[in-house]
């Protein structure tokens, strides 16, 4: 006879109960996050929990459930539980070779889907790529685009490769090495952009980020350096008219608009995120 553990419905109250202790969750976000644990354990979906609440959950199952709950009380991200993150109404699947995906860099989406015309033939690139969020979105909404999706890591490249095969984005053009040198070959961009490293070493924030590769996160200058190293060759890779926007952090908005101004790109603009701050920036090369 196989053995039992507790109750479900007791595991659930506990598991919220210790969220909301180790991680300052609100009591519905807790609650949501134990169901969710409890779910990836049993391997049931949502409506079979609630229906199946006050049954006990077998020692094997409980053993699975806490060890989940172990990790996410160490902090890890409930993307990488389960191994996937929804962006732009897409699944993509990430591990700890790439950043989890975030709500604010749809509006880096948003920004490049308004930049063109629709229906217009163009080079796209997306320069550090990470889990292909941003390249495999542009390549499925405007597929008369021709995108490029490059990142320094091999690890991360095969995820952005897995996803945009699983998604059928089987047209981006995959490239390994270090921003625009990824992308030598190719001349003039109609558009690029990038969400790189922009925290600052030693930023406080990081303890928090600490599942997360620390080289998609961190950047020396105070979080500027790969900015600035994007910035500074884009007027030599973008086409006449072509676009660069980047996401960066908070506070370093004028910074980019300034960077972007001196390297000769004009209508240099940044764009506010949902909480009303400075997310994305980026300017246009006009031929003199």
């Amino acid at each position: 006879m196989e053995e039992t553990g507790p109750s479900l419905s007791w595991l659930l109250q506990d598991a919220a109960h210790q969220l909301r202790a180790a991680l300052g969750l609100e009591n519905r976000e807790a609650r949501l996050e134990a169901r969710l644990l409890a779910g990836l354990a049993l391997g049931q979906s949502s409506a079979w929990l609630i229906a199946h609440e006050r049954e006990p959950v077998s020692a094997q199952a409980s053993a699975g459930f806490a060890t989940l709950l172990g990790r996410r009380l160490a902090g890890e991200p409930i993307a990488y539980l389960r191994g996937e993150k929804e962006f732009f109404g897409r699944s993509f699947v990430v591990n700890r070779a790439v950043l989890v995906p975030r709500p604010e860099t749809e509006l880096l989406v948003e920004t490049a889907l308004a930049t063109l015309p629709a229906g217009q033939v163009a080079r796209v690139l997306d320069l550090g790529t990470g889990s292909g969020a941003i390249a495999v979105t542009l390549a499925l909404e405007c597929p008369e685009w021709e995108v490029y999706a490059t990142d320094l890591s091999p690890t991360a490249l095969e995820v952005a490769q897995h996803n945009a095969r699983r998604l059928g984005a089987n047209r981006v053009h995959f490239a390994h090495g270090p921003w625009w040198k990824a992308v030598e070959d190719v001349k003039f961009f109609d558009m690029a952009l990038s969400n790189p490293p922009y925290v600052a070493e030693g930023d406080p924030h990081l303890g928090a980020l600490a599942f997360e590769p620390s080289g998609a996160l961190v950047a020396p200058d105070q979080g500027r350096a790969d900015l600035a190293s994007i910035i500074r060759g884009a007027s030599l890779r973008l086409a006449d008219g072509g676009w660069l926007w980047l996401e960066h952090g908070r506070g370093q908005g004028a910074w980019c608009r300034q960077e972007l101004l001196a390297a000769g790109l004009e209508n240099v603009q940044t764009k506010l995120d949902y909480a009303g701050l400075e997310r994305v920036s980026g300017g246009q090369k006009v031929s003199k």
